[in-house]
């Protein structure tokens, strides 16, 4: 089993930039990030202090999210929100750039909440355009745009598997095949997906796995999630790809669980 740890959610008792070392001395290779900057557009210096930070750490950035807004305040993405076209497609250049200077292909692009004022259809038109430049901003690197169902977030319209899948399909007629679905097991259970039939049903066309158990959101195996068994069925079902560690911790050390299969946090 392959895992990666996203230092957005997990480690923040350390400095931002320290995480992806502190995550290879807890045994893993690899790192993923929601966007790690105030900005669409950051300074370059610390554009480079970032990339410098997994380099330095000897870690493969795994995955990286598009700008999202601002997230502790409830935003939840760029893609479908009027009047930041241009910011998100500047965006789009930057997460081009660091993937290509990290060997980073996966990239999240979060949909973004229904806004008061405009029409659903409208903000959907919108986020079919943005997602078309966003697959093809990032094709030139072998980069895929990952789509993702989130929970806790009302004003989030993409909840289940199926809604994502629909808006994959829209992009891919568009001729934009490198889109996939990104299969986070925890917001599909907690807004009351079938995870088991989505696993049957879509496991080819999983770009990424991410996990945390339910209620809480915490470590697995602090919940009532079966993550080790839709793991295990997805892989056999054809899924090659890392699994993302993308909970809060509960404990001082949030990779206890892991302890009895220490080579599990970085090969097979």
């Amino acid at each position: 089993m392959s895992y990666t740890v996203n230092c957005s959610i997990l480690l923040t008792d350390l400095p931002l930039l320290e995480r992806p070392a502190a995550a290879r001395a807890a045994g893993f290779d690899a790192v993923e990030f929601w966007w790690p900057f105030a900005d669409s557009v950051p300074a370059d210096r610390d554009v480079d202090a970032f990339v410098d930070a997994i380099r330095d750490a000897g870690v493969q950035l795994s995955g990286l999210n598009f700008n999202a807004g601002d997230m502790p305040a409830g935003d939840r993405g760029l893609v479908s929100w009027k009047g930041r076209c241009r910011e998100f497609a500047e965006n789009i250049a930057v997460v081009a750039a660091i993937g290509e200077r990290t060997g980073c292909r996966a990239f999240n692009a979060l949909y973004g909440n229904r806004m008061p004022g405009h029409a659903p259809e409208s903000q959907d038109a919108l986020a079919v355009r943005n997602l078309v430049a966003a697959a093809e901003g990032v094709a030139g690197i072998g980069g895929t745009v990952l789509l993702e169902p989130v929970s806790g977030t009302e004003a989030y319209p993409l909840k289940t598997a199926q809604d994502a899948l629909d808006v994959i399909a829209q992009i891919r007629e568009h001729g934009a095949d490198n889109i996939r679905l990104l299969a986070d097991f925890y917001h599909l259970a907690v807004n009351g997906d079938d995870v088991a039939s989505v696993i049957e049903n879509h496991a080819d066309d999983f770009g990424h796995i991410q996990i945390a158990d339910a209620p809480g959101r915490h470590e697995p195996g602090t919940g009532e999630l079966p993550l080790q068994q839709w793991i295990d069925r997805s892989r056999a079902l054809g899924y090659s790809g890392r699994v993302g560690l993308e909970y809060k911790a509960s404990q001082e050390d949030p990779f206890a669980w892991l302890t009895s299969r220490p080579a599990s946090r970085t090969g097979a």
